[in-house]
């Protein structure tokens, strides 16, 4: 079964992703503003305006993901329209009958909670692909500033090609320690994934060794 390890991560709280969109000021500013003409009763305009205006930082409340909120530019816009285009189409309608409203408002939100959570987990599924080190370019939902993730892919052809690829990870611990603490990372709780362990490593070994750190 193919394993996935992401590599110098820094977990932190996010106010969530759809807000770095290039247009989701304008488009929930117009939402927010347009609210109090979409329902028969009174109740529903507090309550949906408070969605609008929480949307943000609930959307990384509810996420609930073990790793960081980085999502690509291409996934990102691919989840910002799917969520424009159905807040579009509902206020496209005439006045809704009470509950209606805000009830529709919370479905579309628990969509694109899963349309982000889906976007962040397969950018990681693709490390699958590939062989050792890869980085790819995202969007770091702190603060929406360009980021990227670097992981280690053990779908490797040969045993040659695993162990580059395990001694490219060893170059790349030591190279991302070296920058926090000017010492050597590497040390007995290493000794696994180094020659002569190579020839008879298991990927359920290496996975184990390396998530101890």
């Amino acid at each position: 079964m193919a394993l996935l390890l992401c590599l110098g991560l820094t977990a932190a709280l996010a106010r969530g992703c759809l807000h770095c969109h290039g247009n989701f000021s304008d488009k929930f500013s117009f939402y927010r503003h347009h609210v109090n003409l979409k329902s028969w009763w009174v109740g529903d305009i507090p309550v949906s305006g408070s969605l609008l205006s929480d949307w943000s930082q609930d959307t990384m409340k509810e996420l609930h993901l073990a790793i960081p909120a980085e999502i690509t530019r291409e996934k990102l816009n691919q989840v910002a329209n799917a969520v424009y285009q159905r807040m579009d189409q509902l206020y496209q309608g005439k006045m809704y009958f009470p509950g209606y409203f805000p009830s529709e408002l919370r479905a579309i939100f628990r969509e694109q909670v899963h349309l982000i959570q889906n976007a962040i987990i397969e950018s990681r599924i693709d490390c699958q692909r590939h062989c050792g080190i890869f980085q790819y370019e995202t969007i770091s939902c702190t603060n929406c500033t360009d980021s990227h993730v670097v992981c280690f892919g053990y779908n490797c052809e040969s045993s040659a090609q695993w162990e580059r690829a395990v001694q490219g990870l060893l170059q790349y611990i030591n190279k991302w320690h070296k920058m926090d603490t000017n010492t050597s990372l590497i040390s007995p709780s290493f000794t696994c994934l180094e020659p002569p362990h190579l020839a008879n490593l298991t990927l359920e070994n290496a996975s184990e060794c390396l998530t101890q750190h």
